[in-house]
């Protein structure tokens, strides 16, 4: 049983409240329980964080090295500021797949890029929370699939 890390960043903490015509009406509650569910179905264990403090995200990234398989990531606004996150990603031998709940390329100019991609395996933009069910499947595929194969 792999264990994998769902990383929030910051304003998370208020989905369901904040812009519902953006961001929809689920709460950071009713993803978690969402993705717990799946996580175990799959047969992997799951570590759910969210944070409005950059450092916190980057320890619990620094944490992941040490006994994580994949990340999932929603950096939200930290995705178009922080190399620090970046770098930190980079440090990080699993999979990697960036999440975003709205589709950043149809908002402001300055959404348009994103420090982690430039580390992310995958991408899912615009899909609503039903990106991180899909974000966790993939990376379990990408753990089942050898890299040299």
């Amino acid at each position: 049983m792999s264990l994998l890390y769902v990383l929030n960043g910051p304003n998370l903490n208020l989905l369901g409240k904040r812009q519902p015509h953006i961001y929809g009406h689920e709460t950071l509650a009713d993803v978690e329980a969402d993705c717990r569910k799946l996580a175990s179905e799959l047969g992997h264990e799951l570590r759910f964080h969210q944070s409005n403090r950059e450092y916190e995200i980057i320890d619990w990234i620094h944490e992941a090295r040490e006994d994580g398989a994949g990340i999932v990531i929603n950096p939200a606004a930290f995705t178009h500021t922080s190399v620090a996150i970046l770098d930190a990603l980079n440090t990080f031998e699993g999979p990697v797949i960036e999440i975003h709940i709205s589709n950043v390329h149809k908002r402001e100019s300055f959404r348009h890029h994103s420090f982690v991609s430039h580390r992310a395996d995958g991408v899912i933009a615009g899909l609503g929370t039903e990106g991180y069910q899909l974000g966790i499947r993939r990376v379990a595929t990408m753990l089942k699939t050898p890299k040299n194969g």
